[in-house]
């Protein structure tokens, strides 16, 4: 009896909360101030043979939600610290800036390089350094069963693991991009996989070691792969500004529901001469890369 007074009185203060809520509901119209657009950088090169691509873009008003607006006739190159110069050329007319040599590769690890940007009368710098990465070793497939079938995916059907071991010396930091018929997928920011030496942060202490389950294991995102599925994994090497910096991304991308913070501008690693403000980052990184195929015959049984 006791029970079902209480829940009684539950209820009834639900429902006496329910229409105070309502009745709180009002529209509120936002005036934000529009300031003048901001140059956006998103560029990476790689120690890989091909095409190095430089994006450069220009900041909206916040609630608009057209794509982004392409920062045209920029002059973009960028200078390692042997001297050697490389020109990015926007062809497409889409600011994306390409460097493509045939047969050639730009980065090399341990080598430090500074982009250059020229844009609507100003300048624009930023610096990184290739690190060292290490070899995966190898990629594992074990049979899975989910309670429930997922959005996508199988519900039997099997979990993609890589192995590899952090190299020793603290401070190494890395970023996991799984990949999906030689392709990155899963690209949303939410996903985002980084890892400070083999764990997900620096006070981990885990310098030397096998990277955890968890990193080992963030090649499989919501659903379950098929049997014959190409897997893959790539683990570029960062530094310590690109792990921070890629950690607020994430942050930022999961930021919503009940508990959501006003969105903002993430830092970057883009300087100006004038000290106008921009935004974005400039990152370079080595690559070890493996691809599989899930076998269901030697797939290892469920845990």
């Amino acid at each position: 009896m006791d029970f079902l007074k209480v829940n009684w009185l539950k209820s009834g203060l639900v429902l006496a909360i329910v229409p105070f809520l309502w009745g709180c509901e009002d529209v509120i119209d936002l005036e934000t101030q529009t300031g003048p657009p901001l140059l956006v950088v998103d560029g990476w090169i790689y120690n890989q043979p091909g095409p190095q691509e430089i994006r450069l873009s220009k900041t909206g008003a916040y609630f608009d939600n057209a794509p982004a607006t392409p920062a045209l006739n920029a002059r973009v190159w960028v200078q390692d610290n042997r001297g050697a110069i490389y020109e990015f050329k926007d062809v497409s007319s889409n600011g994306r800036y390409v460097w493509e040599v045939a047969d050639s590769t730009m980065g090399a690890i341990g080598r430090q390089y500074t982009l250059h940007i020229e844009h609507e009368g100003e300048k624009y710098t930023a610096q990184n350094e290739i690190k060292r990465v290490p070899r995966v070793d190898s990629l594992i497939f074990t049979h899975e069963s989910w309670p429930t079938k997922p959005e996508k995916g199988p519900k039997d059907g099997f979990i993609a693991e890589f192995y590899a071991r952090d190299l020793e010396g603290a401070g190494d930091t890395y970023w996991i991009k799984p990949l999906r018929d030689g392709k990155p997928y899963k690209s949303n920011p939410v996903n985002i996989s980084i890892a400070y030496d083999a764990a997900g942060s620096k006070e981990s202490a885990t310098d030397g070691l096998i990277f955890i389950l968890p990193i080992r294991q963030s090649l499989t995102i919501g659903e379950l792969f098929n049997d014959k599925d190409s897997v893959g994994v790539e683990l570029l090497s960062i530094n310590e500004s690109a792990f921070r910096f890629l950690e607020q991304v994430r942050t930022e991308a999961s930021n919503g529901g009940l508990f959501a913070v006003p969105f903002a501008n993430i830092p970057g690693n883009i300087k100006s001469e004038s000290g106008t403000k921009a935004l974005g980052f400039f990152g370079a990184s080595a690559v070890s890369r493996l691809e599989g195929r899930v076998d269901a015959n030697t797939a290892r049984p469920r845990r």
